[in-house]
């Protein structure tokens, strides 16, 4: 079908047989090329015989239009992925080619630049377990955010978020799911977030949360992303105790049940396949030691009393820094630069020595602590250093077991960046 679609589209652009073929590829591969006479759109045709990889012409346009009779294709036209297997296993294949070489790919041909463009790729990396983590930040002084690989050195500039005035310059909170980067803030006239897609490298507007709120605990939790507590951006500032979710593949939002506190400044995670709020005040601006987590399967929330009992507290304290790895929690100790573990059966925390950062310098604003894969990802400054210096990136393989940590420096004071991280999101994608 596709191929006689073809031939009927072009048939009232082709003169007559004779005039048809006017380039001939002869068995050395040379070819005799004619620009078409009498045609305004200065179509070229090229004969590709059997011995060159097909039977018929191609125009200008890359269109191959085959002999009456004869439906094969040349085999560099757009027919296939891969020479000799079938689009399948040829998508399985491509899905293997790491993310960083996807713009690359998007240069073979239109298919291939249409796949890139689709979710196809994407969803086979998923199926067969397979995910480039990508940092994606924005640093202070920056007008673009920055998708960074950490484990080639990779970097690029994403494309500048069309925003209004007031949201590039106000304060933002950022979260990751599938191949989604939600950022969510405060423009001129109402609140709004801005949703940056992997597949097409593009920002889209909204939607927006059931309850707008900023200073909130935010998880990605496998196929969704969910949000709870925080201050509201509406009317009044109260703290919330609201929870929802958004699913990347409807790009919509869903309520869920109200946490047992309202709290503010605090943070999330997902462990145990349950959504986790830890930390944060609460609406007397009293600090909260306890922490609650969603179970997706009760569609409840339990209370964790005691939970983050020796976190540093104040009210210009950043919320808790905290990561899972492996399904075992984390904590960046910001006045002490302590990397802790949290011990499950006795509900108490244990050291593993400090970090090769400064958390300390800013009581914790300003450094990235993140979830990478099988690490632990920071970034921050070693030393207190003028505005402009720049970053440390390191990561570890953390143990709960042992007593301490082995850092691997993969870069170090770097000028790619400020010092001073203001938004960090991990996409595994």
């Amino acid at each position: 079908m596709r191929l006689e679609e073809a031939k009927r589209n072009t048939e009232k652009d082709l003169m007559s047989k004779d005039e048809e073929r006017q380039g001939v590829c002869d068995k050395e591969g040379n070819s005799n090329i004619h620009r078409k006479n009498g045609t305004s759109r200065g179509l070229m045709q090229i004969e590709i015989p059997s011995e060159c990889g097909g039977s018929g012409l191609v125009n200008g346009s890359g269109t191959f239009i085959p002999r009456d009779g004869d439906s094969s294709r040349p085999n560099d036209v757009d027919n296939s992925y891969l020479p000799s297997l079938d689009d399948e296993v040829a998508v399985r294949i491509l899905a293997r080619v790491p993310r960083s070489q996807f713009q690359n790919l998007r240069l073979v041909n239109r298919r291939y630049n249409s796949l890139i463009m689709s979710s196809e790729l994407y969803n086979m990396r998923e199926n067969i377990g397979i995910t480039d983590p990508k940092v994606l930040l924005l640093a202070s002084g920056e007008l673009r955010w920055w998708c960074y690989e950490p484990y080639t050195g990779s970097h690029r500039e994403l494309p500048i978020l069309p925003s209004d005035i007031c949201f590039s310059s106000s304060d933002k909170e950022t979260l990751c799911v599938g191949n989604h980067l939600l950022v969510s803030g405060k423009e001129i006239e109402d609140p709004a977030i801005w949703r940056y897609e992997l597949e097409s490298d593009r920002w889209f507007h909204g939607p927006r949360m059931i309850n707008p709120r900023f200073l909130f605990a935010s998880a990605n939790c496998g196929n969704v992303a969910c949000v709870a507590g925080g201050i509201s951006l509406g009317a009044g500032l109260s703290i919330l105790n609201t929870a929802e979710k958004y699913d990347p593949k409807t790009k919509s939002w869903e309520p869920l049940p109200r946490m047992n506190r309202r709290r503010k400044l605090c943070s999330g995670f997902c462990m145990d396949r349950k959504f986790y709020v830890i930390g944060g005040q609460n609406e007397n601006g009293d600090n909260l030691a306890c922490g609650e987590c969603y179970d997706f399967t009760r569609n409840a929330w339990e209370l964790i009393p005691g939970m983050a009992e020796d976190f540093s507290s104040g009210s210009s304290q950043s919320p808790p820094l905290v990561a899972v790895v492996n399904n075992e929690l984390y904590s960046l100790e910001a006045s002490s630069n302590q990397l802790k573990v949290y011990l499950k059966n006795s509900n108490t925390w244990k050291e593993l020595g400090k970090v090769p950062v400064r958390a300390d310098i800013r009581k914790g604003w300003g450094v990235a602590f993140k979830s990478l894969g099988d690490e632990l990802l920071i970034i921050g400054c070693v030393e207190e250093t003028k505005t402009g210096q720049g970053m440390t990136v390191c990561t570890c393989v953390p143990n709960p077991d042992l007593d301490f940590v082995r850092w691997c420096v993969l870069q170090s004071g770097t000028d790619k960046w400020c010092s001073f991280i203001l938004n960090c999101a991990i996409m595994m994608a």
